[in-house]
C-alpha cells in the first residue's frame, strides 16, 4: 500500500470511527452536511481568489471530508459505497476522454469540450444546458450557461462582436430607465450583466472572481477611509460625501 492509499484509509477509517463514537457525527445527515458543504465551497473559492496555497490544502480537506462523509452515511443506507463513487468517476473520466483512452483524435481543448458535450447527450441528457445546476449564483451560472452554448457553436466570433452586443444591451438599458418602467428596466439590467459576463469570457477573464476581487478591494479601501476618518476624530456619517471622497482619492493614489 503506497502513501497515498495509506492516507486515504485513514481518512475512511477515522469517519467510520467519528459515526460509531462522536453524537454530533453520528446526528449528521445528508440533509445536514448540505449548508456546511455550500460554506467549505465558499471557502475554497476565497482561498483560491486570494491565491492562499495553505488555506487551499486546508480547504480542499475539508472538502474531502464531506465527500467521504456522505459517502459514508449512503452505505449506511445501502445506496452506494466510496469505492463506488471513485469508482464511478473514474469510469466517468475514461469514458469521456476517449482521445486519451480511444482512438478519437484532437486539435485543442476546445475539441475536448465539444466530444465532452455530445457524449453527455449520448448518456442521456436531454439539453446541453442540462448539467448547470439551477442553484448555482447568478453570475457563475451565466458563464457555464454560455460555455455550455458554445460547445454547439452558439458563440459569438470575436470579442470586437460582443462587446457591439454589449453597447447595443446598454441602449437597451437607457431606453428602459427613460421609459420608467421597472420591469423592464430589470430586464435590460440583466441583458447588459449577461452581456458583459459574455465579453469577460472572451477576455479570459473569470467574471465571478474578478467581482469578488473587486468587493475585497472595495472592502479594503473603505475600512482604510474609516480609520482615516476616526484619526481626525470624526466617523464616517459626520463628513460630506466631498470630504468621504478625498479621502478615498488619497487612499486610491497611495496604493498607486
Amino acid at each position: 500500500m503506497n502513501t497515498r492509499t495509506e492516507a486515504f484509509e485513514r481518512l475512511v477509517q477515522i469517519m467510520d470511527e467519528l459515526r460509531e463514537k462522536c453524537p454530533w457525527d453520528r446526528k449528521q445527515t445528508i440533509q445536514s452536511l448540505r449548508q456546511m458543504t455550500l460554506e467549505e465551497t465558499y471557502e475554497l473559492a476565497d482561498a483560491i481568489t486570494d491565491n492562499d496555497w495553505k488555506s487551499i490544502k486546508e480547504e480542499l480537506g475539508d472538502l474531502l471530508l464531506h465527500i467521504v462523509f456522505y459517502s459514508k452515511i449512503a452505505s449506511e443506507q445501502n445506496q452506494f459505497t466510496i469505492e463506488e463513487v471513485l469508482n464511478g468517476i473514474s469510469k466517468k473520466l475514461i469514458d469521456r476522454h476517449p482521445h486519451i483512452y480511444g482512438n478519437v483524435e484532437v486539435q485543442n481543448d476546445e475539441d475536448v469540450k465539444r466530444n465532452w458535450e455530445k457524449l453527455k447527450i449520448k448518456e442521456g441528457k436531454q439539453s446541453v444546458l442540462a448539467g448547470v445546476p439551477r442553484t448555482l449564483p447568478a453570475l457563475v451560472k451565466a458563464m457555464r450557461l454560455q460555455e455550455k452554448a458554445k460547445q454547439v457553436g452558439f458563440e459569438w466570433e470575436n470579442k470586437e462582436q460582443v462587446w457591439e452586443k454589449v453597447k447595443e444591451e446598454e441602449a437597451e438599458l437607457q431606453e428602459a430607465i427613460a421609459e420608467n418602467d421597472q420591469r423592464k428596466i430589470e430586464e435590460e439590467f440583466g441583458d447588459l450583466v449577461f452581456s458583459l459576463v459574455n465579453f469577460a469570457r472572451f477576455l479570459n477573464v473569470d467574471a465571478e472572481n474578478a467581482l469578488e476581487i473587486t468587493n475585497k478591494k472595495f472592502i479594503k479601501r473603505f475600512s482604510q477611509m474609516e480609520e482615516k476618518a476616526m484619526a481626525t476624530g470624526r466617523n464616517l456619517d459626520e463628513m460630506s460625501l466631498q470630504e468621504m471622497d478625498s479621502i478615498w482619492n488619497q487612499i486610491k493614489r497611495d496604493k498607486a
